[in-house]
């Protein structure tokens, strides 16, 4: 046994409060099956074993049940000593040491054979595999417990794909509990962390340089690196982190790559719009493109009822309360979302930019236009709502030009958190010609974000941008009184693009330009004398 196995096994068995629930998890390849497989022969007969008691392995199907119980079999098999003591009935997938009364099953979530049990010792193995807060087998197990004075349970898995996931509830739940008589040890690369780094493999796989096939690993990375729809899956098995794998639209690498810095304010400039009205008091988002040197600057807006948000962030798991408080989140007052309150803030929207149109979802805006119309919106404005489809023939295109932009880093946004876990939420959908939508039913969690930002891209896809960033500073922030730029008409010392620059205050080399300029006219004019 490896030193770091030990190192885990102490916390559990030499814990001074006595452990009810151990929790490890690391990813794939570091001997997860082989530790599950001594541990129930501890408890089956070795020195950990109960006298008459039962003990279960539990996994989501019965090929990986199989396989736990396969391999303490082999075990039992080619050891001599354990000939007399333990044995072996494979058609049911048990062992027995008749000598102590103890008596060891696989379960598999497919099989309901759960219930009814009298369990002392448990390990659920790849309880990670789980989709969802609920697993039926897991809850059979645990309640199976209660009848014992010191039962103990062991998850040994790598980690789940999303947060509102059985395992990672029970990690988090755990973790924010403190309490002594639950374990937790989790071996994971950190979310910032470069992922096709030898450095991070090494750091969180703790069987690398040892028993673990580092060249296939690498192979692994590689591929990822090279084929990004792989990298879902390599992240969350090699380097055991939260990050879905069935089809995500984008990867999170691709989705950080276009982090940057987005212009605070839009006063004034063209802006695109997406839409998504939510039901009575789900989420809302507005999100708002404008095109400012060939790149499209991202501008959500989100909301939700004010009242229950606490409650809605615990059933959730996302920390609405905190964005609220933070000022990523609006709430509207009441238990649901006030349509009026929403058309308020659009009315507003008209007043201060130029919004060319916005792509609203046909669902709900029935309600939404009589209180733009209240707002005080007119008839050429209400014509700038443009309806949009969420099937195929409307998403597809949407979807395209999006990931085109992300791909080229023609997107830039800011993490807004809101934002940023639609991002990570978003799954599509594929028919049999290739087509792809964003599917809300397979994902994990909101993407609404995600639908406003496709459908915003998709009005906007045909606009050829044109404002440079220093124009719209400069427009938004007019020069100095004491120290106007010079007018056309001076013969100037400097170049075109040095007098371009003077013309735009905001530029980082204005002052540095306008100090040359001066002094070239204080020479021009010595000189003159």
């Amino acid at each position: 046994m490896r030193e770091w196995q030990r190192a885990e096994l102490r916390k559990i068995y030499d814990n001074p409060h006595g452990t009810r629930q151990a929790i490890l998890s690391f990813p794939r390849k570091n001997g997860k099956t082989a530790l599950i497989a001594f541990l129930l022969l501890l408890h089956l007969a070795g020195p950990e074993a109960v006298p008459n008691s039962q003990l279960y392995s539990s996994a989501i199907s019965r090929e990986q049940a199989a396989t736990v119980f396969k391999l303490a079999a082999k075990i039992v098999r080619l050891n001599p000593n354990f000939g007399d003591v333990i044995t072996i009935r494979d058609t049911n997938k048990e062992l027995l040491c008749p000598e102590l009364g103890t008596y060891y099953a696989a379960l598999s979530a497919e099989k309901a054979t759960a219930h009814g049990k009298s369990i002392v010792f448990a390990i659920h193995d790849e309880l990670g595999q789980v989709r969802g807060p609920v697993s039926e087998l897991y809850d059979a197990v645990e309640t199976g417990m209660g009848a014992h004075d010191a039962p103990l349970s062991i998850i040994i898995s790598t980690q789940a794909p999303t947060d509102n996931d059985l395992l990672s509830r029970l990690i988090d739940d755990a973790l924010n509990a403190r309490d002594p008589q639950t374990v937790v040890s989790v071996h994971s690369a950190p979310l910032d962390a470069d992922p096709f780094s030898e450095e991070t493999l090494r750091a969180c796989n703790p069987a690398w340089g040892d028993f673990l096939n580092a060249q296939e690993v690498l192979r692994t990375m590689n591929n990822a690196k090279a084929m990004p729809s792989a990298e879902s899956s390599y992240r969350n098995l090699h380097l055991n982190q939260r990050v879905e794998v069935s089809s995500p639209f984008i990867s999170r690498s691709l989705w950080e790559s276009c982090i940057g810095d987005v212009l605070k304010e839009i006063d004034g400039l063209t802006v695109f719009g997406g839409l998504d009205l939510s039901e009575v008091n789900d989420l809302t988002g507005l999100v708002l493109l404008t095109p400012v040197d060939d790149r499209w600057h991202v501008k959500p807006v989100f909301w939700l009822p004010e009242d229950g948000l606490r409650e809605r962030a615990r059933k959730d798991r996302v920390p609405y309360d905190l964005w609220r408080d933070q000022g990523f989140l609006q709430t509207t007052p009441g238990k649901s979302i006030e349509y009026d309150y929403l058309a308020e803030y659009i009315a507003r929207l008209f007043e201060r930019c130029d919004v060319q149109s916005i792509a609203f979802d046909r669902h709900n805006f029935r309600f939404l236009r009589p209180c733009l119309e209240r707002a005080g919106l007119n008839e050429s404005e209400l014509e700038r709502f443009v309806e949009f489809g969420q099937g195929y023939v409307s998403m597809s295109p949407a979807l395209r030009a999006l990931e085109s932009a992300l791909l080229c880093g023609k997107v830039v946004h800011d993490d807004q958190p809101v934002l940023t876990m639609c991002a990570a939420n978003a799954v599509v959908q594929m028919d049999p010609a290739g087509n792809r939508k964003l599917n809300k039913a397979k994902s994990r969690g909101r993407i609404d974000g995600m639908v406003c930002l496709a459908m915003a891209m998709s009005v906007a896809s045909t606009y050829e941008i044109e404002q440079s960033v220093y124009d719209v500073l400069a427009a938004q922030s007019p020069a100095p009184a004491a120290q106007e730029a010079p007018p056309v008409s001076v013969a100037s010392p400097l170049s075109d693009d040095e007098m371009s620059i003077l013309r735009n205050p905001q530029h980082p080399r204005w002052q540095e330009t306008m100090n040359r300029y001066n002094q070239a006219l204080a020479a021009r004019d010595t000189e003159d004398e």
